[in-house]
């Protein structure tokens, strides 16, 4: 019996598993690592060439002629090939924990939220500022709200559990609704300012009250959420109907009291963050000091203080002398969720940089450069377009960055530049439609990507109102629909495959039966639970999973 890394990487290096290996069970049977890695997946695995003998496992690493830091490899504790060789004659049994398979999962519908509007047909602009622009949970998970096009944001509260309904625990009800920017207009430009909502970012909870950050194109706020249940009555100076009494008609003093009321949320906004950015925001992100965040446009990444609003200092600047000589945009930026003098920006070349607020002031000199070399072969017209980053997210634990492009979604290592560790196909079969997609526009659409909880497991969006899981540990990958002909509380979503070629079964969809109207560009996954919300137009899906 020997010790075998499962197909994992571990920063530089890279262990593959060699054969179908097998615990006695008959399935592959995860260990936990116990030598302070806490990055691997290991398992045990045995291969009987004659039953009174164990053979030794050969192994093969990858060449990897990059330096390698020694003292980061001896921090975590790496394990050479040389270990696994001792670790198959000296293995404690306190390390070996067998355990079963991981239970597949079965997601169910929690519950349907549509944004009420006008017929379409008759108010088209009416129903097109009701589209769901962002989706976002708390750091809790109690709370989810969801910006649209028409400026509105929507928060949403978790049902508390109850003896008698334990199942409404995953539920959500509309908590608060508020309008959050409005149109306007720059005269000075003649340009129309959208209220639309770009992002919205949650603050840490500190007392009773909420805080979010909430942005369109051109100015973030800061709003403060919270509940009143008491209303003062007895002024002085103002009668029961709130007019200003005459003084001299004040001839006792009396003493305010506070009386109760029914309950009421109020949204008031704290700061409002304006007149810094030329371009368009597309991304803000909390810093993890909690007393600072940024803002990205195209061109520039701002950093503001949460109580300073007139002033931000720029970071980032890629703006070329001559506009002529632009090749690229940013496109997504975030802080690092530990260091707060870390954060990566993406760019539309698929670049992704990583920049140290504490080398200089002014950030243009990354100290990180990712990218993965193009394959010739592959190279065409569309090349440039489908390779452009639409979202850049760091996992939980900091190690690793997402990105999402419009074919696929990457994970990288913070210790490997030079290519992704892991590559998942989100709508290959939609390779061959690229012309028709460039077309109609839709070859210019901003998937989203989310991690869950423990940075197992990725999600994000396509056509025809599918979503993509792809689980980092197993492998597996699923596809589902988010559709309202299947939205019953407790309904049971059931994968859902695509056929490109050939004969076409009957749970399978043509490719060339795809609707491209239908597309889910926003989720987003709770932070503890495997809870998640897929925004489709102008429908918000909750769904749940349920653990066979």
């Amino acid at each position: 019996m020997v010790l075998q890394p499962a197909e994992r990487h571990c920063g530089d290096w890279s262990h593959r598993r060699l054969g179908p290996w097998c615990s006695p069970t008959g399935s592959p049977a995860p260990l936990s690592c116990e030598t302070g890695c806490g990055e691997g997946t290991w398992i045990l695995v045995c291969r009987l060439l004659v039953p009174t003998q164990v053979s030794l496992l050969s192994m093969e690493e990858d060449i990897d002629t990059r330096k390698i830091n020694n003292s980061f490899l001896r921090d975590h504790s790496y394990a050479t090939e040389e270990h696994f060789r001792l670790a198959s004659f000296s293995l404690p049994s306190s390390l070996l924990h067998w355990s079963k398979p991981p239970p597949s999962r079965t997601w169910t519908v929690v519950m349907t939220y549509q944004q009420d509007y006008l017929s379409p047909c008759l108010y088209p602009l009416s129903a097109l500022s009701d589209i769901i622009s962002t989706v976002e949970f708390n750091h809790t998970g109690e709370l989810l709200a969801t910006g649209d096009k028409g400026g509105r944001v929507v928060i949403f509260q978790r049902e508390q559990e109850s003896k008698n309904q334990v199942h409404r625990r995953g539920e959500y009800n509309v908590y608060s609704t508020f309008q959050s920017h409005e149109p306007e207009f720059d005269y000075l430009k003649s340009l129309e300012i959208e209220e639309k909502i770009n992002k919205i970012r949650w603050l840490p909870q500190q007392n009773a009250a909420y805080f979010l950050l909430s942005t369109n194109d051109k100015t973030v706020k800061l709003w403060k959420v919270s509940e009143r249940d008491k209303r003062p009555e007895g002024y002085n100076l103002k009668d029961e109907e709130g007019r200003l009494r005459d003084p001299a008609t004040i001839t006792t003093l009396r003493v305010p009291v506070l009386r109760p009321m029914d309950l009421m949320v109020e949204a008031t906004p704290r700061r409002v963050f304006a007149n810094a950015h030329t371009y368009h925001i597309n991304s803000i992100s909390v810093n993890s000091d909690y007393e600072t965040y940024m803002s990205a446009d195209d061109l520039r990444i701002n950093l503001w203080n949460f109580e300073i609003t007139n002033q931000s200092f720029n970071i980032v600047d890629i703006k070329p002398a001559n506009m002529e000589e632009l090749t690229e945009v940013i496109t997504a930026a975030e802080f690092h969720p530990h260091h707060c003098n870390t954060f990566v920006y993406s760019s539309s070349k698929g670049t992704i940089r990583l920049c140290d607020m504490r080398a200089s002031a002014l950030c243009d000199r990354h100290t990180k450069f990712f990218e993965e070399p193009e394959d010739p072969s592959n190279r065409s017209f569309f090349s440039e377009i489908i390779s452009s980053i639409s979202d850049v997210k760091f996992s939980h634990s900091g190690r690793y960055i997402m990105t999402r492009d419009y074919l696929t979604v990457k994970v990288w290592d913070l210790n490997m530049e030079n290519r992704p560790i892991e590559t998942y196909q989100v709508h290959d079969y939609l390779r061959s439609k690229l012309c028709s997609l460039y077309e109609n526009d839709c070859i210019f659409d901003k998937f989203e990507c989310v991690w869950n909880g423990s940075d197992s497991v990725i999600m994000t969006g396509s056509y025809n109102n599918f979503f993509r899981m792809f689980d980092r540990n197993t492998k597996r990958d699923v596809t589902l629909e988010a559709s309202r002909e299947n939205s019953k509380p407790r309904a049971i979503l059931k994968p859902r495959k695509v056929c490109v070629g050939g004969k076409r079964r009957k749970d399978e969809i043509s490719v060339d039966s795809l609707d491209f109207s239908k597309k889910i560009l926003h989720t987003a996954w709770h932070p503890s639970e495997n809870i998640i919300a897929v925004a489709a137009t102008n429908n918000l899906y909750i769904f749940q999973d349920k653990v066979n």
